[in-house]
């Protein structure tokens, strides 16, 4: 008896396509492109004097996740994009609801944060945000019983059972921005060491950092502005 192959070639054809098209074509079944610019606008009482702003989206669609980092820049009273929308990563676990962000629980805050401070290996970085070259025995504490919980010191100085190295044997904390979560007050048990820093890989998560590109984080530190008052915004539903 003879088989006619057609039905089979065409099912294998589209289980083959079907995720390469999901991949490839995510944004528009999706839906419409967000506009950062117009939701910024409306945000006027919750940046207050804030002219530079980093805008992370959670963006997804079944099991895919396209965290996007967007820079915008208030020219007048209008947002508007410094640069194109970044790739980026964050949490493994996602975004954390605002207020329920948990130590070790590989999830990124949501909410609103002041960027203040850069850091990195280099002496010195192009950049006009505060700067501070890590060294070998700086350390940020994640012990959420110790009295420096969530805060920069040294090796040496700290009676701290668990802390990250801020110098690292890899490129990760090359260059850095710390995001201002949990840090004043600091809450013990919320989270720590949250900054902006550069990703191991496109499309491999942190443990609850933002992570972009090293090309595309000296980008940001190149456009930053403390004059500005730049903020992170995390979280943001596309």
């Amino acid at each position: 008896m003879k088989i006619n192959k057609s039905p089979f070639i065409f099912l294998l054809f589209h289980i083959l396509i079907v995720p390469f098209f999901i991949s490839g074509c995510m944004p528009p079944l999706c839906g419409a492109k967000f506009d950062a610019g117009n939701f910024l606008n409306q945000q006027k009482d919750a940046v207050g004097n804030s002219s530079q702003i980093l805008l992370v989206t959670d963006e997804n669609f079944l099991f895919f996740h396209r965290p996007k980092l967007h820079a915008m820049e208030k020219n007048g009273n209008l947002w508007k994009a410094a640069f194109e929308p970044l790739d980026t990563v964050a949490g493994r676990n996602g975004f954390a609801q605002t207020g329920e962000k948990k130590e070790g629980d590989g999830k990124t805050p949501s909410g609103i944060f002041p960027l203040q401070t850069a850091f990195g290996y280099p002496a010195s970085v192009k950049t006009k945000m505060p700067y501070r070259q890590s060294l070998a025995d700086d350390i940020w504490v994640d012990d959420v019983k110790a009295d420096d919980y969530n805060r920069l010191g040294k090796k040496q100085e700290t009676l701290a059972a668990s802390y990250e190295m801020m110098k690292r044997d890899d490129d990760l904390y090359k260059y850095g921005i710390v995001i201002e979560y949990n840090t004043y007050p600091v809450i013990k048990g919320g989270g720590s060491a949250i900054f902006l820093h550069i990703w191991k890989c496109p499309g491999l998560p942190t443990a609850g950092c933002i992570a972009v590109s090293e090309e595309n984080i000296l980008k940001i530190l190149d456009w930053l502005d403390p004059a500005a008052a730049p903020l992170m915004i995390t979280g943001v539903k596309n």
